[in-house]
């Protein structure tokens, strides 16, 4: 691992940008965001086998290994998704290419209910602010919502081929985007709806911004709008120089929602100021970002490569602090809560911790015989549930000297 804090900050690199996160996860206030919401006018709307000969060797040394607690297996298929329920943590759902998604207990793999009656595979899922409803969206574009108490489906709706889902932070809505570049907000279970029209293209990720009145959405053709949710319009558009040269691929704010970092298959990372949409400007023909965030334990990013590279950057100096280098590629990664630990997992079905401060790897853990393709932490950051390739849902206790 390489510490080269004379470096300028270049966020920005030869390969495709898998995540870019901050330090800190937003602050939710329910009530008060639900009550923004009761007014909002919604108008109608209209392989290859992991068993062949070729791969079983290494994947049975791999899998010799297992330093998980509990392994959940009722899925025939790759797992591509998972989430805990933010209420309890006790919950996660999953789901996967057997078109199948589980609501289950983290703590003894029993399962609540199965999502049943999607058409492709489940690649979406998700619980809602307070824990009571679950969704679960399939690729066709398929989404139904799950009342977890009685475990019984209340609402679905069939849209064009799904890229994302995400609940609002405060309210039972729900927002999607999709292929064709639209992004819908529905109220549950009433299903009351208001389309946000895109460019023609796929609208590839997308973020509600912590106040719950606005969503940052990324698209194909890299340009991003942020969307004024209750009025149904786009505040601004950011495009040309200013945009990305290539489809977005992940975004994440700061705690107010001030900011907004946004990773892209351009190999560029880009700071983007909410309230003006104003893009950090260039230095020396990169991405110099100066992004001060004092109510933060330390004013630190990440963003992870499909290379394989971990970069840390040090925003009080503009410069990179770490480079902290995966044998394979990164897939997703997370923040410790008020921590400068975080975590990734990767296409050799590990999850590593890292010392954002030193660069250091703090410590591994095996057991997936695939790849991981999502994982979350809790809320103490004590466990991580994990999303294989290898058909399979891990749940790891998460162990360090300081806890």
């Amino acid at each position: 691992m390489d510490n080269a804090e004379e470096d300028a900050l270049q966020l920005h690199g030869d390969e495709e940008i898998i995540e870019v996160i901050d330090l800190s996860d937003a602050e939710q206030t329910p009530d008060d965001l639900a009550e923004e919401f009761e007014d909002v006018d919604f108008a109608d709307a209209g392989n290859q086998d992991p068993d062949d000969e070729g791969w079983e060797t290494e994947d049975e040394m791999e899998a010799e290994q297992d330093d998980s607690e509990l392994t959940f297996s009722k899925h025939t298929g790759s797992v591509f998704c998972v989430r805990l329920d933010p209420a309890t943590n006790n919950l996660a759902i999953t789901g996967a290419e057997d078109d199948k998604a589980y609501v289950w207990s983290v703590s003894d793999g029993e399962v609540l209910f199965e999502c049943s009656g999607h058409k492709d595979s489940v690649t979406c899922v998700g619980f809602s602010h307070d824990s009571k409803l679950a969704a679960s969206g399939d690729m066709s574009g398929l989404i139904k919502v799950w009342k977890v108490e009685t475990k019984e489906e209340i609402w679905s709706f069939e849209v064009g081929d799904l890229e994302w889902l995400q609940w609002h932070p405060g309210a039972p809505v729900l927002l999607a985007g999709t292929a064709d570049g639209n992004v819908w907000m529905w109220k549950i279970p009433s299903g009351e709806c208001k389309t946000f029209q895109g460019p023609n293209c796929q609208a590839t990720s997308g973020k509600i911004l912590p106040d719950g009145k606005r969503a940052m959405v990324g698209y194909e053709d890299g340009t991003l709008r942020l969307w004024d949710l209750k009025q149904g319009s786009a505040v601004y558009v950011i495009k040309g120089h200013d945009g990305h040269q290539g489809a977005l691929t992940s975004m994440e704010c700061n705690k107010d929602g001030s900011l907004v970092l946004t990773g892209s298959v351009d190999g560029q990372a880009k700071l983007i100021n909410t309230s003006t949409g104003k893009v950090s400007p260039p230095a020396q023909n990169t991405s110099l970002v100066v992004y001060d965030r004092a109510f933060t334990v330390l004013p630190l990013i990440a963003v992870a490569y499909l290379d394989g590279t971990l970069a840390i950057y040090d925003l009080s100096t503009h410069s990179i602090r770490h480079r902290c280098k995966h044998e394979v590629g990164i897939v997703h990664l997370q923040w410790e809560e008020s921590s400068a630990v975080l975590a990734t997992c990767n296409l050799g079905g590990v999850v590593t911790l890292w010392d954002a401060r030193s660069g250091n790897m703090v410590s591994e853990y095996h057991g997936h015989s695939a790849e991981i393709l999502d994982f979350t932490l809790n809320r103490e950051a004590s466990m991580a549930v994990t999303a294989g390739g290898d058909h399979k849902a891990k749940v790891f206790c998460l162990q360090r000297p300081d806890r």
